[in-house]
């Protein structure tokens, strides 16, 4: 091919790493990063933990429906402070109370906050959350 000329060039002598480098450490930071937050969840909470003991474990179920009710145990309650003296009564019997506050999605905060300052007046330093089935249905059973 008459007048064009092909640069020769002699063997690469070194290969630049830099940009290498660069994406390796970002790559790195965005791990740590996101491991960290993978590790510790946003919310600690108390969760209850199965056992292959042969102890029951007492559990005092709180359960907060919509309607503006507070049951026990299965059992309707007039106020915290009937909340407070059945959870001290049970802490009473020795057993090793957790409690499990279960409210459904409609519920205020305040009232699952002021559920929580009840238990903490009674003594209960266990307490785990859980949450009522869809319809607010306390039971397995349909209304």
């Amino acid at each position: 091919m008459p007048g064009y000329a092909i640069p020769r060039r002699g063997v690469i002598a070194g290969i630049n790493v830099t940009p290498l480098v660069d994406v390796t450490l970002v790559l790195l930071v965005i791990f740590i990063v996101t491991a960290k937050i993978v590790v510790a969840p946003a919310v600690p909470l108390d969760l209850p933990r199965a056992s292959q003991r042969e102890e029951v474990q007492v559990v005092f179920s709180i359960l907060l429906p919509s309607d503006g009710g507070v049951l026990v145990n299965g059992a309707p309650i007039a106020d915290s402070d009937g909340l407070v003296a059945r959870a001290r009564a049970m802490l009473a019997e020795g057993t090793d109370l957790r409690a499990v506050i279960q409210a459904d999605g409609d519920v205020p905060h305040r009232r699952v906050i002021a559920t929580l300052d009840g238990l903490k007046r009674a003594g209960v330093t266990r307490i785990a959350f859980g949450t009522l089935p869809a319809g607010g249905r306390t039971g397995g059973t349909d209304r």
